[in-house]
């Protein structure tokens, strides 16, 4: 059974992406036969060469991912060396999933609402500052600030939650404790010793980190620059301009955005391998007393999110607010008996498409693992993971919709459905990975040898201990999905509408009020999902502890470890 799942995971993950690609070369070089473009030419790309804003997009991608992933990455280092194994990281690993369930798009309509000129934050504020609203703003700035820091406060949690798994791998108190006996402070510790191993194993997800920053579309849509967008967006505009024959145009900007991440990603790991092999003498050399800041620096990470969901509350229920009133003047519901039936079709959508992706994530997931614990047979390669992690959805998805579409019938259902399970998948797989490696098969083993089989040792002995894991997991499946946008707008055809899509169409909208309450609803659903999960989890959890006194023996491991929260995830 491991066996066949591993088969059809590589088929679901693999194949299409083979289409796709050859989708996107030849509409990339103007070979659409379906639009009578029956020979390969470069139309498409000096079209896009003369776009007159193609080198300022181009600069503010790389200054948003670059400088977003950067930021997060410090964040996250300089947060862990002043709080790893202290009673405030405690705190913070229990606040984790409550903010990675906040999807982007909801955190960004709720930033329009509280940096926007007339948001919160300057009403708040306007008894300082005066009645009427400022001229500048961190929304849709020039600059890209607003879309920057919005990267880096929702990576930031992200790199967070990886590091748990990173840093497990590694002494930190054995190498805290040497360190200490040489000279070295905590923090020199951290920055000499710890940081160069940190920072190679997370090489996978600063690289999931960079190639999303630079190819995101519905966050850089609602807090981005307009004039010009950064390079997603303006080739996502591209995509849907009526004019068909200029679709070669928008394929090329498709396949330049390809280029650019893998290209930035390279130099990635080449600056990796300058400062911790080639010029690494600063490790050695140096002063033994270092101060960085950490502690502080997790404030702002959680306390804009927490300012963002009272600002959708409040904006949902508004009638009239008048600035610089720090409270509207008006309640009611109009808007949401205006959309109450709309909105109920929208979660009716979201929900069938989040419980099917992640359920078939998760048994995909549990085949690979299940295949991999077999010493005679192979781990899932770490590329099939990769790829809808590092490879920016704009580009892959149209190779496909293009192959798609040029098949007889309808294919928009089975292909949006394939979508969400094919990006889904790699964040089900990393949170089931650690539960997997820590369970103990000794446990299996002295079962087989009591003569139970194979199938019912797994079923009552493996699969209840991990149960709580592959709650969670599927949490993460599920709130992946619901937070997919691209994939349901490209291989949907305009056909499925969810509530991820709808609060990205509305989020440039005139009336906040609209805003507010899908805004409110999409981050509200992937939550409840949450703590539903971490219910059933901890009760699942609550039932196996007092049958696990096996596991407390010496020599065995603490299963207890199985039920903790999953150390691998993004939403």
């Amino acid at each position: 059974m491991a066996r066949l799942l591993f088969a059809i995971t590589l088929a679901v993950c693999c194949l299409p992406l083979l289409p796709g690609l050859g989708g996107l070369l030849t509409s990339a070089f103007a070979f659409l036969p379906a639009l009578g473009l029956a020979e390969a030419s470069l139309s498409g790309w000096r079209e896009l060469i003369a776009w007159p804003g193609l080198s300022h997009s181009l600069w503010l991608t790389l200054l948003s991912g670059l400088a977003s992933s950067l930021l997060a990455v410090m964040l996250s280092f300089a947060i862990l060396q002043a709080t790893w194994q202290t009673p405030f990281w405690q705190r913070i690993a229990r606040s984790l999933h409550g903010l990675l369930a906040l999807p982007h798009v909801a955190f960004a309509i709720g930033l329009v609402l509280f940096l926007s000129p007339s948001g919160w934050l300057f009403r708040l504020s306007s008894p300082l500052t005066g009645d009427m609203p400022p001229t500048w703003s961190l929304i849709q700035d020039p600059y890209v600030l607003g879309l920057t820091l919005a990267l880096t406060l929702k990576e930031t949690p992200f790199l967070l939650l990886m590091s748990l798994s990173v840093l497990s791998q590694i002494d930190v108190h054995r190498l805290t404790m040497v360190s200490a006996s040489l000279g070295y402070d905590r923090t020199s510790t951290w920055i000499k010793v710890i940081f160069p191993l940190w920072f190679a194993k997370m090489r996978f997800p600063i690289f999931a980190v960079v190639a999303y920053s630079l190819s995101v579309v519905d966050v850089a849509m609602i807090l981005g620059p307009n004039t010009p967008p950064t390079f997603a967006v303006l080739v996502w505009q591209w995509f849907n301009d009526p004019d068909l024959s200029l679709l070669p145009r928008a394929s090329a900007g498709a396949l330049v955005l390809f280029l650019l991440c893998a290209l930035v990603l390279i130099g990635y790991r080449f600056f990796e391998w300058l400062i911790c092999e080639r010029f690494n003498r600063w490790q050695f050399t140096g002063t033994r007393r270092a101060w960085l800041p950490g502690r502080h620096l997790w404030w702002p990470v959680v306390i804009v999110p927490l300012l963002v969901i009272p600002a959708l509350f409040i904006w949902s229920f508004a009638l009239r607010w008048s600035f610089p009133d720090w409270l509207p003047s008006r309640y009611g519901l109009r808007f949401w008996n205006q959309e109450l039936a709309y909105v109920g079709a929208l979660i009716g959508n979201s929900v069938l498409l989040a419980l099917i992706s992640a359920t078939v994530a998760v048994i995909f997931a549990m085949g690979c693992l299940e295949r991999a614990v077999s010493p005679r047979q192979g781990a899932l390669p770490k590329a099939v993971i990769a790829i809808p992690l590092l490879v920016p959805q704009l580009s892959i998805l149209f190779g496909i919709q293009v192959a798609v579409y040029s098949l007889p019938g309808q294919w928009h259902v089975p292909a949006t459905i394939w979508a969400h399970i094919f990006f889904a998948f790699p964040y089900v797989y990393l949170a089931l990975d650690g539960p997997w490696q820590q369970f103990d098969q000794r446990l299996i083993q002295t079962a087989r040898s009591l003569g139970v089989s194979a199938m019912a040792a797994w079923l009552r002995i493996k699969l209840p201990l991990l149960l709580p894991a592959i709650i969670l997991a599927w949490a993460v499946g599920a709130s992946v999905s619901l937070a997919q946008y691209l994939p349901t707008q490209l291989l949907g055809a305009g056909r499925i509408n969810t509530l991820t899509t709808e609060a990205v169409s509305l989020s440039s909208g005139l009336d906040r009020r609209i805003s507010g309450l899908y805004g409110l609803m999409q981050a509200l659903i992937p939550l409840l999902v949450f703590v539903l999960a971490t219910f059933l989890s901890r009760v699942m959890q609550r039932r196996l502890t007092p049958h696990q006194s096996v596991a407390t023996q010496p020599g065995a491991n603490n299963h207890d470890a199985v039920c903790q929260s999953t150390q691998h995830k993004r939403a």
